[in-house]
């Protein structure tokens, strides 16, 4: 009885869907410190070079396994996660919610994702990680290692970007396509950095964590924001997949 007055007490104040987003931001955080922690402490060489070895040719480790056109794919995965392709999908995205007239929600897109680059900077600056030497480079790099950049803030920027449009989106396979498509955009921005060996793959497994605590916290703020009337309202789902097609006419005689 006990049991079931907590179970309805927490149910009366909190959704589930809030309590789910909780509990998801919970978990990246520590999954971002437990990944911080072993790397500080250097428990993850063997895992990271073995992963990293094992994506190249054993007769030659400037060579990725697979033919030329797996490498030159690669690289254009991990260009969606460079920061000229991230400012253009941000800026266009922020223009299409200007349009609709979100433009509230608009400036906490712009406001979500400008601070998590911000804080991946902060991040990369405090560890400090040099960039893997097992093999050679395949894309030009220029900062510190860890967490990884294009998968941190494709995370930040592609999860974002999904979860907020999604807010004023009427119809749920919209909602679930667009999730989708960032969550498949984000792995394999991840993948590509350890392939061309420019992250350890630690790396990229804090990046993604990092990102998507820093994406799903920020739905929580324009849940909040929304309760108090400072952004638009989420848009009412529609549950039925065939709800805008044309009721079938009745037979005439």
């Amino acid at each position: 009885m006990r049991l079931y007055a907590v179970k309805q007490w927490i149910s009366d104040r909190v959704e589930l869907t809030t309590l789910i987003a909780a509990l998801l931001v919970a978990a990246s955080i520590w999954g971002f410190v437990s990944v911080a922690g072993e790397v500080v402490e250097g428990d993850t060489k063997g895992f990271d070079a073995e992963i990293l070895v094992s994506l190249r040719n054993p007769a030659d480790a400037s060579d990725p396994l697979g033919p030329r056109w797996a490498e030159e794919f690669g690289r254009d995965m991990t260009a969606f996660g460079g920061t000229g392709a991230l400012v253009l999908i941000t800026v266009f995205t922020a223009g299409f919610l200007w349009m609709q007239g979100n433009r509230r929600s608009m400036l906490l897109v712009l406001a979500a994702i400008g601070s998590g680059f911000l804080m991946s900077q902060l991040l990369k600056y405090g560890f400090d990680r040099p960039r893997p030497s097992l093999v050679p480079h395949g894309s030009f790099v220029y900062t510190a290692s860890f967490p990884s950049g294009h998968a941190m803030m494709s995370a930040i920027t592609y999860l974002t970007l999904a979860i907020l449009v999604a807010r004023v989106q009427t119809q749920r396979r919209v909602r679930a396509f667009l999730i989708s498509v960032a969550v498949f955009l984000t792995v394999l921005v991840g993948v590509s950095r350890v392939y061309l060996g420019v992250h350890w793959p630690s790396d990229v497994l804090a990046g993604w964590t990092a990102g998507a605590a820093w994406a799903v916290g920020w739905w929580m703020i324009a849940r909040w924001l929304e309760s108090r009337g400072a952004v638009e309202p989420e848009a009412t789902a529609a549950d039925d997949f065939d709800a805008n097609r044309p009721a079938p006419r009745s037979p005439t005689i």
